[in-house]
């Protein structure tokens, strides 16, 4: 993340983290280290996979103390093995304290994202369908997590409900029919935002190639329906595969031929990668 991204829009989160976990005072901290003394703690991996969140990471302990230094072995996007040394912490050893879980907790979860990520784009290698990413996101942390998908390879979806029109069931199902709710979208959004429709059989694929869809998303559907739905379209519209895509089923799509394939487990199901702060001592 750029100095910017990181000022603008990730330190409010970033410092609300932090007084979730200090309300007044870190009462042990403060109890075994009275005053202020220069330490040194190691990063350390306890398993292999992708790196992701070190400006986060370092951003957690410098809005602390401005003064904390780091010398970082690894890049975000490379491969880590258990047991590496990704970094090495430098500062006031209260202030290492007080921000390791918050700044590890971002690290884990970003790191845990991005190795999902990047073995479901693994899986898609050979084929023209492009990963994307879904809202399915942890409150306050999307800015974060969507972030963690880019680093392990994949597209990012709309961010936010202000990014693109994206029609679902609920959405026709409140306009009445496909064709009216692209009609009414059409209509109201700037002519530069592209409009997406969720379907849910052949006749809707119909319908939504009817009104001019720019992009359908063939949701939950069986493989042989995704295979009539994308030689109907033909090109017609891009396409998206959608619903329960995960690493386990994700290589059975790749010879449709669609554009996209999003997956919400993404970011909702992935598991943290197991990363440690350790060797904590003092260098006075």
């Amino acid at each position: 993340m750029t100095d910017i991204t990181l000022k603008l829009n990730a330190d409010p989160y970033i410092l609300s983290a932090l007084r979730e976990d200090v309300t007044s005072e870190d009462v042990t901290t403060n109890a075994i280290m009275p005053k202020s003394t220069p330490g040194q703690v190691d990063l350390i991996a306890k398993e292999d996979g992708i790196l992701c969140g070190l400006d986060v990471f370092k951003r957690v302990f410098t809005l602390l103390d401005f003064t904390t230094e780091f010398e970082v072995f690894v890049k975000d996007g490379e491969k880590i093995r258990s047991g590496q040394k990704i970094a090495e912490v430098l500062g006031d050893i209260r202030t290492l304290l007080i921000g390791e879980r918050t700044a590890l907790n971002y690290l884990q979860r970003m790191s845990g994202i991005a190795t999902m990520t990047r073995r479901m784009v693994d899986l898609l290698e050979g084929s023209k369908t492009r990963l994307l990413d879904t809202r399915k996101t942890t409150p306050n942390m999307r800015l974060f997590e969507k972030y963690a998908v880019k680093v392990g390879g994949a597209t990012n979806h709309r961010y936010n409900l202000t990014d693109g029109v994206l029609i679902k069931d609920n959405h026709i199902g409140a306009a009445g029919s496909i064709s009216r709710a692209v009609k009414l979208a059409r209509d109201y959004a700037p002519f530069v935002r592209k409009i997406e429709v969720e379907t849910e059989s052949i006749d809707q694929v119909q319908e939504a190639l009817d009104a001019g869809a720019d992009i359908i998303m063939l949701d939950n559907m069986d493989h042989e329906t995704m295979k009539q739905a994308i030689a109907l379209i033909d090109g017609r519209a891009l396409t998206e595969i959608s619903g329960n895509v995960s690493c386990e089923n994700v290589d059975m799509i790749k010879d449709l031929g669609a554009d996209f394939v999003s997956s919400g487990s993404l970011t909702h199901s992935a598991p943290i990668l197991d990363l440690s702060l350790k060797n904590l001592h003092p260098t006075d």
